[in-house]
């Protein structure tokens, strides 16, 4: 798929982690207006609501040419589907596999339903194109995560709402030492930099320590796949994707 025209506007996902973050980065490096949404569905780590704002203004301030693309924030609450949904990121469970095989920090649908409210949310704002940070390369194992699914999803929404909406996912068949090299290719070591201190991913909610790879307990599904991805990276001698737009997960618009 070819570049958009820098005219057209994206909305991301966007929770303040490192992948959201590196999504944001991307989406500013190639749309003229990307907007942020953001979910509180009740979760444990509530500190990356607060961190998904530093992350925007840093980078705001930190790149200024992405300031004057960087559009409006919206933070929809979605506890009742956190409630419904019970896992160990809403509820106080411990991190463990379950008898799915699935981590228990799996919360059943949450992608579906962020897409359907982020969808909304682009139709009235006349968005087409929602990038999220779904992977299926180094990930958690989660099934609403597979680019099969945001495929069927995409069709679905377009179905839905009579629309062409782009379910984009940048990050989809990259590893997470690939998600560091292109989060350099975008913005260099200050990008880098930015999202090791300012973007938080752990689901214990830990800003304590610094570490190489940024804050976090270190032990927990999300952390580990961060600390191993930025190892690798840095060991490799921490180059930049060759490509910016490489990975680039979303295709034409279906349905």
């Amino acid at each position: 798929m070819s570049p958009p025209a820098q005219t057209e506007a994206a909305l991301v996902l966007f929770s303040g982690g490192q992948d959201s973050s590196v999504c944001l980065a991307w989406a500013l490096e190639r749309y003229g207006r990307v907007e942020t949404v953001g979910f509180d569905y009740g979760q444990r780590h509530v500190v990356e609501m607060e961190a998904r704002q530093t992350v925007r203004r840093e980078i705001a301030a930190r790149f200024p040419q992405w300031a004057d693309r960087l559009g409006e924030d919206h933070v929809l609450d979605i506890r009742s589907f956190g409630a419904v949904a019970q896992s160990a990121l809403t509820a106080d469970r411990a991190i463990e596999m379950t008898e799915r095989g699935l981590p228990s920090t799996f919360v059943p649908g949450r992608n579906l339903v962020f897409l359907i409210y982020a969808a909304a949310l682009a139709d009235r704002r006349g968005i087409d194109a929602l990038v999220g940070g779904m992977c299926e390369t180094d990930f958690s194992g989660y099934p609403d995560c597979r680019r099969d699914t945001l495929d069927a999803m995409q069709s679905a929404l377009n179905l839905g709402m009579d629309r062409n909406f782009r379910v984009e996912t940048p990050l989809m068949w990259l590893t997470k030492a690939q998600t560091w090299a292109l989060s350099k290719a975008l913005g260099g070591e200050d990008l880098v930099k930015l999202i090791v201190e300012e973007s938080h991913t752990c689901y214990q909610g830990e800003r304590g320590a610094l570490h190489a790879w940024g804050h976090g307990c270190g032990v927990c599904p999300a952390c580990e796949l961060r600390e191993k991805g930025y190892a690798e990276w840095d060991a490799a001698g921490r180059e930049p994707l060759p490509s910016p737009l490489a990975g680039e997960g979303g295709g034409e618009a279906v349905g």
